[in-house]
């Protein structure tokens, strides 16, 4: 999974002399968090934030009357606040390399940019958000098994050769660190089998059953 099969395009976008007002209205109708500032041509010139709205507009404790904050927000335009050093990603970047990229730098959206700097989309941690579902299939019924396996090499073809030997079919997998060195913890969804047929085939390979449960679409209601 790729950056452009997850990210908003075509992408909304403001001009540098855009005023504040006007932006902070375009973000809350949209409800978006952050908007990429690009020149007439469509090239990206910088990133604004709801946060960076937000902060730069004035304190309730200040001395202004009414008037004047008025006045100083009108001549406030978004290049005044906008950051200009972008981090930003393209279209053909893998879709957990921009995660890290994000994690990382704790931000929650880049611009997704071609060769020439202009904007193509934005891929937002709520996007990142939906590739993770997506990916681990949480949509769909099934078995969910997490193993806790030696890491070398052939130990996921096993299990899964097991698996589809004894007539199941895996709808997501996935692999991460395990607690103990030289171990892998698996994560796999699967349908048709039972739970004690999996826990059969994990013990047969000699793997450590951290959970398995049924799974499907989760319901939560508000509170």
């Amino acid at each position: 999974m790729l950056v452009k099969d997850k990210m908003s395009a075509p992408p909304v976008t403001i001009a540098p002399e855009t005023p504040f007002q006007d932006a902070l209205k375009v973000m809350r109708e949209k409800r978006f968090r952050r908007l990429p500032v690009v020149n007439r041509s469509g090239e990206l010139l910088g990133i604004v934030s709801e946060r960076d709205l937000l902060y730069a507009t004035p304190s309730p404790a200040s001395s202004l009357s009414v008037w004047e904050l008025h006045y100083l927000l009108s001549q406030l335009q978004v290049h005044n606040i906008m950051t200009q050093n972008v981090i930003t990603t393209t279209i053909d970047t893998p879709i957990e390399d921009a995660a890290e990229v994000m994690a990382t730098r704790k931000i929650g959206g880049m611009p997704v940019v071609d060769e020439n700097n202009y904007v193509l989309g934005v891929i937002t941690e709520t996007d990142i958000f939906n590739a993770f579902v997506e990916m681990l299939a949480t949509n769909k019924n099934g078995l969910r098994l997490t193993l806790e396996a030696p890491d070398r090499m052939g130990v996921l073809a096993e299990l899964t050769a097991a698996i589809a030997e004894a007539g199941g079919h895996i709808v997501s997998v996935g692999a991460y660190d395990g607690k103990q060195p030289g171990t892998r913890r698996l994560l796999v969804k699967v349908q048709g089998l039972s739970k004690g047929q999996l826990v059969e085939i994990s013990e047969r390979l000699g793997d450590h059953i951290i959970d398995a449960r049924e799974t499907g679409r989760a319901e939560f209601s508000a509170v």
